[in-house]
């Protein structure tokens, strides 16, 4: 596994989700002249070139986070939440940093202030010379995470939340946890 698997999953699981409210919302008779699942459109989203995203693909579904279904490789939710609670934060560990500017994550992400309270008045960010934040400084998933999460706000949140349980102590964590639940396994 490499860290940006988990970006790759949590895009497609942003993706499913957004095109599930477009269904909701009356819009299945629109055509797509694109297909947003594409390998080419992943690495386009994401900053990641077409190789990387088929090879992530392909770990993931050897980890048990993807599984093949009628052709398409899809994120297993159940395995990808299991992972992301107990297993991210010793796989890929949050390095912070001194104070920068940047992306507002974890706690401090906008979509996230009021849900989530972190012990501490530190606010974290990913940094990047476009975000508009100040705070301590941490390492991302990926390096593209802070150009993928401004394009697209659900995977900001997916993203902001996994921060929040590398970083939050252990209530923090589980809160943080609680809502990624609720998020991942609605359908």
């Amino acid at each position: 596994m490499k860290s940006q698997d988990i970006l790759v999953l949590l895009k497609w699981v942003s993706l499913e989700s957004q095109e599930l409210g477009a269904l909701d919302r009356g819009r299945q008779g629109v055509a797509v002249s694109f297909d947003p699942f594409s390998v080419r459109e992943l690495g386009l989203a994401l900053y990641i070139s077409k190789t990387e995203i088929s090879e992530s693909l392909h770990r993931s579904v050897d980890a048990g986070l993807a599984i093949r279904s009628h052709g398409r490789i899809k994120p297993n939710r159940r395995n990808m939440l299991e992972f992301i609670i107990h297993g991210l934060k010793y796989a890929f560990p949050a390095k912070k940093g001194a104070p920068e500017r940047g992306v507002a994550t974890a706690f401090a992400a906008p979509m996230l202030q009021g849900d989530l309270i972190s012990a501490g008045s530190e606010i974290f960010v990913w940094p990047y010379a476009e975000g508009k934040a100040r705070g301590a400084s941490v390492a991302p998933l990926f390096k593209s995470v802070p150009q993928a999460a401004l394009q697209d706000a659900l995977l900001y949140e997916y993203l902001a939340l996994i921060d929040a349980v590398r970083l939050g102590n252990q209530r923090e964590s589980k809160l943080a946890g609680q809502k990624l639940e609720q998020r991942l396994l609605q359908r």
